[in-house]
């Protein structure tokens, strides 16, 4: 009796034990690589795709941007638009709540957007709302917050007005612009309501702890309306800006993803790893930018000359292998409907641009007979950027006599310079496309735009006719427009555009869910762990 009853608790403690251990109970936990550390998590102040990472993982607008980077319903289940296409009515989801079990109201929405535009709170992308009812007018200070044309209708249907018909609305509303914020948890901390302990989600997971610079964690939010389709315990963001020091933990088995590897390990990574490099054609283009408040670059044939000396081709291939396109358009290709504006120089060999280069700037005043060109070159801490940047150097040395310092600042740092208006000569930037439209790419050039016009460009004509697009109707017209605005500044030259990005990641075969998009948009929702 005895010795049965014995084997009997050894096998039940075995059985234990075994289950315990099972795969199917273990914790799933995805490493994800990052990059570089997040500025801040609050949806008002953040503005590069690192923090955007984040930032969807907790919270959720009206809409979201599929895995395979379409629109699709989010905390909204569904909206009606009206006829003119001015009126959206969201209508939210009766089990949205908050990741402390209180609903999701129209309320919070309301307030998350009229903080966004409200000029006290100085939000970066508030411009990126502007085509909502008297959002310019609030966020410039011409009216008051509560003019702003959103209203909530009663606790689950949201009502904005637009100024005008913006075919691409949908697209906003899965911006973290509009990503809502709990009216009251904000009341309770203010701007603390994004510290760990502090900040309520809305989306499938939860801020469980930050170390600055060494990790991120999130755990799933179990008061998520899809929670019971979420496949994740936890989510850890690493910001990494060493891309080397990513790519050996990614081949420990420490990452499952990393974001924005070196090019130059592209041929290598391929062989070992196949289908676990991804390459990844989207909306975004690499520029470099020139200070025009600081001469010589407020001088056209300065930043022509420089511009026109860059080889494209050379960067594209021997620094990228492949895996970018040259380019001399702001706007990147695939946009619908859209024409690309170029410079006239752009169809010459590189030879004939680099000798009309040495014109332009001996034109200028500099180069040979004329004043030595002393400038540096700032670009956020990354192997691809410092190889770029070194390229560059020596193109410039080489053709113009032009002596070149670098510069290199981490990514939060270097674009936080660039947004304060910074002085500088030339600096690396990249633009990836919030929503398939020119004017995503246009309006970062707008006179008015101080957060991302980082040349502080200013040419009546281009905001005229950006203005004129805004109120166009027939489609064909207004890129037809844009068009010309584009054509402004291929002539003038505040920017250099080099080339169209591929995002490069590595994703872990044990990563399942995972798909290539434009918008460069991946939520762990999404994603799930193999055993």
């Amino acid at each position: 009796m005895y010795k049965s009853t014995k084997i009997a608790r050894i096998a039940l403690l075995m059985g234990s034990l075994m289950a315990a251990a099972s795969p199917a109970l273990a914790e799933a936990v995805l490493h994800r690589g990052n990059s570089g550390e997040p500025t801040s998590l609050d949806p008002a102040h953040i503005s590069i795709n690192i923090e955007g990472f984040i930032i969807y993982d907790l919270l959720e607008g009206l809409t979201i941007f599929g895995p395979d980077g379409t629109i699709k319903p989010g905390a909204a289940e569904k909206w009606d638009v009206s006829e003119d296409g001015t009126v959206y009515t969201f209508h939210i989801r009766e089990n949205a709540k908050w990741s402390d079990g209180s609903p999701l109201t129209a309320g919070d929405f309301v307030f998350a957007m009229q903080r966004e535009e409200d000029p006290k709170t100085a939000a970066e992308y508030a411009t990126l709302l502007y085509p909502i009812k008297n959002a310019e007018e609030v966020n410039t200070g011409k009216a008051p917050v509560d003019q702003l044309g959103v209203k909530a209708i009663d606790d689950k249907t949201l009502e904005i007005t637009l100024k005008q018909s913006t075919p691409f609305f949908l697209q906003l509303m899965a911006h973290y612009t509009a990503l809502p914020i709990s009216k009251a948890n904000y009341e309770k901390y203010g701007n603390d309501f994004v510290k760990p302990g502090n900040m309520l989600s809305n989306g499938a997971f939860t801020l469980q702890a930050h170390v600055p610079n060494d990790s991120l964690t999130t755990v799933k939010n179990d008061n998520y309306w899809d929670a019971a389709n979420v496949k994740l315990d936890k989510v850890i963001f690493y910001p990494i800006e060493d891309d080397a020091a990513a790519i050996r933990r990614f081949e420990a088995g420490e990452l499952d993803t990393v974001y924005n590897f070196s090019a130059e390990q592209l041929k290598r990574l391929r062989e070992k790893y196949k289908d676990q490099v991804h390459v990844s054609p989207s909306l975004s283009t690499y520029y470099y930018t020139f200070d025009m408040t600081n001469p010589p670059y407020d001088d056209v044939k300065v930043r022509t000359a420089l511009s026109m000396a860059v080889d494209r081709d050379f960067l594209t291939d021997e620094i990228f292998n492949g895996a970018y396109l040259p380019t001399y358009s702001m706007v990147p290709p695939g946009m619908e409907g859209y024409t690309l504006a170029k410079p006239d120089w752009a169809d010459m060999s590189q030879i004939d641009r680099e000798d009309k280069a040495v014109e332009l700037l001996k034109e200028a005043g500099y180069g040979e007979g004329g004043k030595p060109l002393n400038l540096t070159i700032r670009y956020n801490t990354n192997t691809n950027h410092e190889r770029v940047a070194t390229a560059v150097a020596d193109m410039w040395k080489t053709t113009l006599g032009v002596n070149v310092q670098l510069q290199n600042l981490d990514v939060a740092s270097h674009y936080a310079y660039l947004k304060q208006g910074g002085k500088y000569d030339v600096a690396r930037a990249g633009w990836a496309a919030d929503y398939a439209d020119p004017e995503n790419f246009l309006y970062l050039l707008l006179s008015f735009n101080k957060t991302f016009n980082y040349s502080h460009y200013v040419n009546p004509k281009f905001d005229e006719l950006m203005k004129k697009s805004y109120t166009q109707q027939d489609q064909a017209e207004r890129m037809k427009t844009m068009n010309e605005a584009e054509q402004l500044v291929v002539n003038d030259q505040p920017i250099a555009p080099l080339m169209n990005q591929a995002e490069l990641w590595m994703i872990s075969s044990r990563v399942k869910g995972w798909q290539d998009n434009a918008v460069n948009d991946h939520r762990s929702k999404f994603l799930s762990l193999s055993e």
